[in-house]
């Protein structure tokens, strides 16, 4: 079993389908795609000696060539570790170290001139690695999920089951990172030999999604909320006449914006719930609840082969209507964190995958997120850890004590705001703060609004509580 088998088969069987666009051209057909495809790993493994298993790190914006690269390790029975472009230097140096990364790339002039003899695809079992899905912990340090080539076809398969049927005459555009959600929902398209599109910007940018819309007909594409709440507020906004579906998740969805976007998309929208370690796969709500504008507090029911169930602290399975852990169970779930038993032990204990998120399934098996990891903080779609940002907070001298919560915010979702408590006599400027966060973490987790307390609300147990400092923003 080897994911890219996915591309080789539409190669066959649709050479001259368009594979890949930029905009709204196309680079490469299926056929031209697996050939450079079968070059390139080929290239891989012999001018960089690596041999399957070993790690090979992409961060880069989104490209057609990141496909030529993602796919090439696939082929090469290498084990791909796409990052997340916009992270710190810092960031992504841990993570290539964490993984032990052979290579890596960050531009495709890196290996545009890389090829070799087409070979045929290693034999990968289905349990080798294909995929390490780095996403934070609570504690802020990164872990790798990983995932197999079963985890990957799982996945694909259960895109075709619950949220569209595919073909040739399909496309998929690319504004989110290949290197999350986007980047897996690209594998049932080629899959069907449909064409996979990156925006000429690389990136999310409202007008150009909505002439992109009008270019390719039957196109679908993931988002994040706060991406479908920038789209209507577009001063371009219109109705997509050829739009096929939008699948959104990676934070909750206010039901005010779910009507929003049902009244100019229509009801194309299917809603997930899943995280990096069961990728995009845990529970959906599909076309027609949006259709009949029921049941949008919810995240759905359970996806097609995956269980759902809500645990209390001491893991036993609660009743409908109750609030606990979600846990989950499918062929879609991680295999562990990469070189990390203590983590990987506790997140499957029992068999069931701790999400870490706190909801609440009705007697129908739709699930309600009623919380989420305490401390955790999306913004933008993007998961950002309070105790990351504090501990680099507290490398300046003369901060005492801090804590970080998120603040609701109308586009992002939540924004970061750090309370401080300044060493005695002290006088702190945020801009210092502001720069000691660019020195070390991602743009994106820096905190919006500094708070400059006398102290911190405490339990009897000197546990900080956020609870208390969310009440006063």
């Amino acid at each position: 079993m080897n994911i890219a088998h996915l591309l080789h088969q539409s190669a066959r069987r649709l050479p001259d389908q368009p594979a890949l666009a930029l905009g709204d051209r196309v680079v490469s057909s299926y056929s031209v795609l697996s050939k450079r495809v079968q070059e390139l790993s080929s290239g891989l493994v012999t001018q960089f000696n690596l041999k399957t298993g070993d790690r090979v790190a992409l961060a880069m914006k989104n490209c057609p060539e990141y496909w030529e690269l993602l796919f090439a390790c696939w082929h090469a029975g290498l084990a791909a570790v796409p990052v997340n472009a916009k992270l710190h230097a810092k960031e992504f140096e841990y993570i290539v170290g964490n993984c032990g990364a052979k290579a890596c790339f960050l531009d495709p002039k890196e290996f545009a001139k890389i090829e070799g003899e087409p070979r045929l695809p290693a034999e990968t079992g289905p349990d080798d690695i294909a995929w390490l899905f780095y996403t934070s912990g609570t504690t802020g340090v990164p872990k790798g999920a990983t995932l197999t080539h079963r985890n990957l076809l799982y996945a694909t398969q259960a895109y075709f089951s619950d949220i569209d049927k595919l073909g040739p005459q399909d496309a998929i555009l690319h504004p989110a990172p290949l290197s999350h959600g986007s980047g897996m929902y690209g594998l049932p398209h080629f899959a069907a030999g449909a064409v996979n599109v990156i925006p000429e910007s690389g990136g999310f940018d409202a007008e150009e999604i909505f002439d992109l819309l009008d270019r390719w007909p039957n196109a679908s594409f993931f988002a994040a909320p706060t991406m479908i709440v920038r789209l209507l507020a577009s001063p371009v906004a219109r109705t997509p006449a050829l739009l096929k579906t939008i699948t959104y998740g990676g934070a909750p969805m206010y039901v005010a914006d779910s009507l929003r976007s049902i009244e100019l998309f229509g009801p194309r929208l299917y809603q997930l719930f899943g995280q990096g370690e069961s990728p995009m796969t845990i529970t959906g709500l599909p076309q027609i609840f949006h259709q009949d504008k029921t049941h949008l507090e919810t995240c759905g029911f359970a996806r097609t082969g995956v269980e759902v169930r809500i645990f209390d602290a001491e893991d036993r399975e609660l009743p409908s209507g109750e609030t606990g852990e979600i846990v989950t169970r499918s062929d879609c779930v991680m295999a562990g964190y990469w070189q990390n038993p203590e983590a990987t032990a506790k997140a499957l204990r029992g068999g069931w995958l701790h999400t870490g998120d706190v909801g609440s399934l009705d007697e129908a098996g739709f699930l309600t997120i009623r919380d989420r990891s305490k401390d955790l903080i999306i913004s933008g779609g993007s998961n950002i850890y309070p105790r990351e940002i504090e501990e680099v907070l507290l490398r300046h001298p003369a901060v005492a004590e801090c804590s970080v919560v998120g603040r609701p915010h109308p586009e992002w979702g939540e924004e970061v705001v750090a309370f401080i408590v300044s060493a005695a006599n002290a006088k702190i400027k945020p801009q210092e703060l502001d720069a000691l966060c660019l020195e070390n973490i991602a743009r994106f987790k820096r905190p919006k609004d500094y708070r400059f307390v006398d102290s911190l609300p405490k339990n009897n147990y000197g546990k900080v509580l956020k609870t208390e400092l969310r009440k006063r923003l």
